[in-house]
């Protein structure tokens, strides 16, 4: 049973095609990000989705045209079928961070899950909480840089760098598939602050 899961953020409907410059984002992303999880799949590793669902009642819920987007059941709530497989594990999240609030861990724990990498949208925002709170869990967090989408360009950047120099080792995913395939594992952070 595989230690290493693949945990995407936010590939659903309304949280994409929320404005030109997530759809473009994701559209530059796709064949890379879309083939990374193909190959991490055929490896045997788990790819777990992490799916908002927007409580109606959250009074922190950015409304998209008046509405609450990505609720429970809706077309804007599923995943991207480009991103999406039968043997692919769905776990809801009402915030930004995958382990907040919901059985990520446990489910991770009981697949023998130590190592996580963390993809998907919006870099600086679900991707940055969801590694943090992997690293507070006692993961080893890889971020593969070209499956990271932000609408901006540099607060993908400034997210990627936070991560790096914080809790995660940030490399692009052909880096990520040589070294499972070389060395059967992920290499764990050495974690240094200054």
């Amino acid at each position: 049973m595989s230690k290493i899961a693949v945990l995407t953020n936010d590939l659903q409907y309304d949280m994409v095609h929320k404005n030109q410059e997530r759809i473009d984002a994701v559209t530059e992303a796709t064949p890379a990000f879309s083939g990374f999880l193909h190959e991490m799949r055929k490896r045997g590793h788990h790819v777990v989705h992490l799916q908002l669902i927007n409580l109606p009642d959250d009074p922190n819920v950015e409304l998209h045209n008046g509405i609450v987007p990505s609720q429970k059941g809706s077309k804007g709530a599923e995943i991207l079928p480009v991103f999406l497989e039968d043997t692919d594990i769905l776990v809801e999240k009402n915030k930004d961070s995958g382990f907040y609030e919901t059985d990520l861990h446990e489910r991770l724990q009981a697949l023998g899950v130590d190592t996580v990498l963390v993809t998907g949208m919006q870099g600086q925002i679900c991707v940055q909480t969801t590694a943090a709170d992997a690293f507070f869990r006692g993961y080893n967090v890889y971020v593969p840089s070209d499956c990271v989408v932000s609408a901006k360009e540099a607060d993908k950047v400034r997210a990627l760098d936070w991560l790096a120099g914080y809790c995660a080792t940030v490399v692009d995913s052909d880096e990520i598939l040589r070294v499972i395939d070389s060395e059967g594992a992920l290499p764990r952070k050495v974690v240094q602050t200054p």
